[in-house]
């Protein structure tokens, strides 16, 4: 199994300028670990399966998850509505939204960044700088005065805003940056020793720039100014492929939240589109009657990720430092693992 693996994802990293790290798991085994392409271009540093990267949107399920442990611990339910958990004056927003909206993207807030209109995430930043983007509270003047797009539950539509909301909730709530509450009760609690919430600017060692590509001229940058200075709880940690994995592990063995919290988690409650569905934080295929995949993926410039976990009790987790790339060596990976 090993040597196939390594010939596909050989013949893909050629075909597609690879460059990150890949970690396979089967029922509790690491079958593949690699990396390709380099950290630090510059200074010809080169990717390990310990590189940090940033996985963009993959981290939302962290905010779903820190959600799940405030339910776990009485502090709110999921259908706890928006006003009665948070202090801040959303003037046009439903007085119907609940988490549950907020996590499924179901809510019908105004978006900040709606990836079914806006092309590039880097134009958000022309006219609000990306360092003045520090914590949550910064995002707020994008959308917090803006019209309901829809009625809560009506329907599916990605949303970035809500999970923004989400991470003001738990720091409501707990009284902690959000940042500080994901890195010590979450990435400390499983053992996800490398991973983090980083400042662009005070990157820790073995960290992975994001590096965008021009394929006319051959020339390339970093995504310094293409990114928030600093994630949040709608994107932008750091993980290592291995922590992703252990993060995996803990959470469905019932680590992290209960066993009730864990099944809601992971319920489709939303339909994305034909096959697609949406649970708490987390992608569902369900092509049919049965579950195929629960998956968190990210895209922003210079970043790319997957991971994902299989009935079969295969895990994939894949980071890469590029624009895109991951999607490419998952599906390579389905092929032989599915088969």
């Amino acid at each position: 199994m090993k040597e196939i693996l390594e010939q596909h994802i050989t013949q893909v990293v050629d075909q597609v300028g690879f460059s990150g790290a890949v970690h396979i798991q089967s029922n509790g085994e690491p079958i593949l670990e690699c990396a390709f392409g380099y950290s630090n271009r510059s200074e010809q540093l080169k990717n390990t399966p310990d590189t940090r990267f940033g996985i963009a949107s993959g981290c939302k399920l962290f905010t779903a998850v820190g959600i799940g442990m405030l339910v776990d611990e009485g502090k709110l339910t999921f259908q706890t509505k928006l006003n009665d958990c948070l202090e801040i004056s959303f003037p046009n927003f439903s007085e119907e939204i609940t988490i549950h909206h907020l996590l499924t993207h179901s809510s019908g807030i105004p978006d900040y960044f709606d990836e079914s209109v806006m092309g590039d995430f880097e134009e958000l930043w022309e006219e609000l700088p990306m360092y003045r983007i520090q914590n949550l509270h910064d995002f707020l003047p994008m959308f917090q005065n803006r019209e309901m797009l829809f009625q809560p539950g009506e329907k599916f539509h990605y949303n970035n805003a809500g999970y923004i909301v989400l991470g003001l909730i738990i720091e409501n709530i707990t009284g902690m940056n959000f940042t500080d509450f994901i890195e010590t009760k979450v990435f400390a609690k499983v053992g996800m020793e490398g991973s983090g919430y980083f400042s662009l600017d005070q990157l820790p060692t073995n960290t992975a720039f994001g590096y965008l590509d021009d394929e006319q001229t051959g020339s390339w940058r970093t995504n310094m100014y293409s990114i928030p200075i600093k994630g949040g709880a709608d994107g932008g940690a750091f993980v290592t492929v291995k922590d992703m994995t252990n993060f995996w592990n803990a959470l469905f063995g019932n680590q992290i939240v209960t066993k009730e919290t864990l099944e809601l988690l992971r319920t489709p409650h939303m339909q994305s589109s034909p096959g697609k569905y949406y649970g708490y934080g987390v992608w569902i295929d369900k092509p049919e009657e049965t579950i195929s995949k629960y998956h968190v993926m990210g895209y922003d410039p210079g970043v790319s990720f997957h991971g994902a976990v299989y009935p079969n009790g295969t895990t994939i987790v894949i980071a890469s430092n590029k624009s895109d790339g991951a999607y490419s060596i998952i599906k390579a990976m389905e092929e032989v693992i599915l088969a």
